[in-house]
């Protein structure tokens, strides 16, 4: 037997589908609609000659950014290739070896890396409307939470994150809070650092920044645990973010009125989208996202799914246990949502 006994045992996460007809309106990955900052097109263009160089290990410049727009230090901000590679680098730091707690609806990115990482990964079902358990939650240390949630969309309010930070504090554990789609929410755990050096808070510039597709994403906490993330990446690879992804990182954190300016239109597309849907009978789960969690048929959601493609629109539909009905709709410009509710027409039995 060539490969290892790990390898054969992963189960690998799943992707959304990437295709390559571009024609699709293409509302099943959670991208930004809009195009990234101006500025990082010249950041990309100035740094073209600097690539026969490696780049900064530490991701300098990015990090300083970052740590300007939340006043932070820098050494409180970690780099990585997207928020996944991130996420990786934490649960080998904080979460390797232990009992970990999660809600059994969330990233299904978290069940992979603690299958790769040793971790014993415990499961607290998602009550009826599918809000997060926290009572349940504190039954486990330590705690990995995505708020607001994937891909339900819910959004837990931050006085309850504090108290599972109180509560894995006193274990002497750590809270990881996977904030990917913190820009389109009301508030963000960011305040709770200063009061909690047992919080992690890990982010993207994927979904507010138009960056999918360059992969880039951080971390915010102590001054311990990026300490702790730093020797787990350096162990992989000590030059993981590439220059053109410093580059433009930077010039895209810089420029907070452009995101600000996108993340609005987006928000008032969701909002618009919801109600428009709602109206026509459909049950739509509140949205604190990029995405709308919509329950498209009685039982399993993959002929409404099959049916909007047909029409040109590809959305994401999880073949899984309670999530069967439900299909999970990207956020994209307000003509593809008109279009988006157009086809979906009103739902059977209103």
């Amino acid at each position: 037997m060539y490969e290892s006994s790990l390898a054969l045992a992963l189960v690998p996460y799943t992707a959304g589908e990437q295709p390559k007809n571009q024609r699709l309106i293409k509302l099943n990955t959670n991208e930004n609609p809009y195009p990234p900052s101006p500025r990082v097109a010249e950041a990309l263009a100035a740094g073209y000659a600097s690539l026969r160089l490696y780049p900064d290990a530490e991701a300098t410049a990015v990090r300083e950014a970052i740590a300007g727009r939340e006043g932070l230090s820098p050494a409180q901000v970690f780099c990585g290739n997207g928020s996944d590679e991130v996420l990786a680098f934490a649960f080998a730091a904080l979460f390797a070896g232990k009992i970990l707690a999660a809600p059994d609806v969330t990233y299904s990115f978290y069940p992979v890396y603690s299958q790769l990482f040793g971790v014993d990964y415990r499961t607290v079902p998602l009550r009826e409307d599918f809000t997060v358990d926290v009572e349940g939650l504190m039954q486990g240390c330590p705690v990995v939470l995505a708020n607001p949630n994937a891909p339900t969309g819910r959004f837990l309010p931050i006085a309850e994150i504090e108290r599972l930070a109180a509560h894995t504090r006193e274990a002497g554990e750590a809270l990881l809070v996977d904030e990917a789609y913190a820009a389109f929410a009301p508030e963000t755990a960011r305040r709770l650092l200063e009061g909690y050096d047992n919080l992690l808070i890990v982010r993207t510039l994927s979904k507010s920044h138009a960056l999918a597709g360059l992969r880039l994403g951080y971390a915010l906490g102590s001054e311990r645990l990026i300490d702790a993330l730093r020797r787990v990446r350096d162990s992989f690879n000590s030059y993981p973010v590439d220059r053109l992804a410093q580059l433009a990182g930077a010039a895209a954190v810089r420029d907070d009125a452009y995101t600000a300016e996108k993340v609005k239109l987006v928000c008032q597309a969701r909002d618009w989208t919801a109600e428009a849907l709602r109206a026509r009978g459909w049950e739509v789960l509140p949205s604190a996202t990029n995405f709308l969690f919509v329950k498209a048929a009685p039982a399993d959601a993959a002929p409404v799914q099959r049916r909007l493609r047909e029409k040109g629109i590809l959305v994401r539909h999880f073949a899984s246990g309670r999530l069967k009905p439900w299909l999970r709709i990207s956020i994209g410009t307000m003509e593809e949502m008109e279009r988006v509710v157009e086809e979906m027409g009103e739902a059977e039995g209103r």
